[in-house]
């Protein structure tokens, strides 16, 4: 079964989905074998493990392709993947929903900010027209092929105010998305009441640690209405900060070896990224070679 069949198979018996956001495809191993249902494939990750540069509509359509399919191969489990604006007008977006689609993809992610766009919890964002967003969301549905879902996200309620997003809202689930993404509601009302007035279709919560959107369990998230709860930054603010403890602690005491306790065992990590299939595999067919 494919990771769009899954996913559609999900939101059919489960209320809420929770995908932790994966930056690069480590993570979204280890997030598939924790047992959770889905990763989220963070634009915002993408851009900073993959260029070292903040997420302001720098990566390519091609990037996001390469990354997406090794993100599917990786995790194991469906991939929601972020797709900013799909890279242009409906005819760019055309074409990025196939390219997806071919990567395996389970859940695209498409926006209404213009191009460049910025991180949804950055100031400065702006947006298309809701007519343009409409014609973009009509060409992904048209466009793909299978089971794929579409998610709809609009920024306006950062630029023009919660009564504009959930306009646009409902216009993009008449257009044929799948899931709707209000992004940077302010408040717990704010959050009741997209849920509230977006009946028959499927919302996404999106905590982002230290951002605009008050943080919830993911269960309160739940009894809002919430259907897909994706945690986009943790993973990515978590490795940094381990990284830069352990460069700092390796200047300041001149070796690792002090610094091994924070540190995940060898053999655990070969169990993690898979050694002991690659291991079966080569007893399998690499016959007459010596494997110690």
């Amino acid at each position: 079964m494919n990771g769009a069949t899954k996913i559609r198979e999900l939101f059919a018996t489960k209320k809420t989905i929770v995908a932790p956001g994966a930056h690069d495809m480590l993570t979204g191993k280890i997030i598939g074998k924790l047992g959770f249902d889905a990763v989220y494939m963070t634009g915002y990750g993408q851009s900073a493990s993959h260029l070292g540069k903040p997420d302001v509509g720098l990566m390519t359509m091609s990037e996001m392709v390469m990354r997406a399919g090794n993100m599917v191969e990786a995790a194991g489990v469906p991939v929601i993947a972020d797709a900013d604006t799909g890279f242009g007008n409906a005819v760019n977006v055309m074409r990025t929903v196939r390219e997806y689609e071919k990567a395996g993809v389970a859940v695209i992610q498409l926006e209404d900010q213009v191009m460049p766009k910025k991180c949804g919890h950055m100031v400065g964002r702006e947006v298309i027209s809701k007519d343009e967003m409409v014609g973009k969301i009509k060409a992904a549905a048209d466009t793909r092929q299978g089971d794929m879902m579409i998610m709809a996200r609009t920024d306006a309620r950062t630029v023009f105010g919660i009564e504009e997003a959930l306009e646009r809202a409902h216009a993009y689930k008449e257009a044929g998305a799948d899931i709707l993404f209000v992004e940077s509601p302010e408040s717990e009302e704010e959050m009741r009441r997209i849920n509230s007035e977006l009946p028959g279709v499927l919302t996404l919560a999106n905590m982002v640690e230290g951002g605009r959107t008050p943080m919830f369990t993911n269960a309160k998230l739940s009894e809002f209405g919430y259907n897909l709860i994706i945690y986009p930054t943790a993973s990515v603010y978590v490795t940094t900060k381990a990284m830069v403890d352990l460069w700092e602690g390796m200047r300041r005491d001149d070796t690792t070896a002090t610094l091994m306790d924070t540190m995940i065992p060898f053999a655990q990590f070969n169990e993690i990224v898979g050694l002991p299939e690659i291991r079966a595999i080569e007893a399998n067919y690499a016959t007459g070679r010596v494997v110690k």
